[in-house]
């Protein structure tokens, strides 16, 4: 079995624009009638905006297959990708990345929702940052969680 495994090659299928998710809910429908095409894994990366990847062991023309089947695919990228040039797409990321202290944020959650203010203090062990709201007139430190803001402006370097 382990000989199968290293032949499983990753294919990139470009889609419509936002319908990544709803792409991969039709691959896996397709797949329920067509067993003769084999899929090991299925996956819809965030920062690959536009782009499902498909790892199957496989040839172009049997995902050229599955392609048709499936709404909002729009073509098979030609050659294959490998194992290793998409396994950071599986390490989450810190929800605080891109955050540094002097950031403008926006509060998306919470009782402070709305509200804007300064980066003073960045956790990434605990995904927490620490901001002061912006228009009030005692700078009071709050402590929210890092996906519980939205970046507004960037400190510049």
């Amino acid at each position: 079995m382990s000989t199968e495994e290293s032949e499983n090659k990753i294919y990139a299928i470009k889609t419509t624009a936002k319908q990544e998710r709803a792409v991969v809910d039709n691959i896996v429908e397709a797949l329920k009638d067509h067993e003769e095409i084999r899929v090991m894994s299925i996956m819809a990366p965030d920062e690959l905006k536009g782009y499902v990847l498909v790892e199957s062991p496989d040839p172009i023309a049997r995902m050229e297959q599955l392609r048709e089947m499936v709404p909002n695919a729009r073509t098979v990228v030609k050659g294959a990708s490998s194992f290793h040039e998409v396994e950071h797409f599986l390490v989450p990321k810190p929800v605080v990345s891109g955050i540094d202290e002097g950031t403008i944020v926006e509060l998306i959650a919470g009782p402070f929702k709305g509200e804007r203010a300064v980066v003073k203090r960045v956790d990434t062990s605990k995904e927490e940052i620490t901001v002061e709201l912006y228009e009030s007139m005692v700078p009071i430190p709050i402590t929210v969680r890092g996906d519980n803001v939205r970046v507004i402006e960037k400190v510049q370097e």
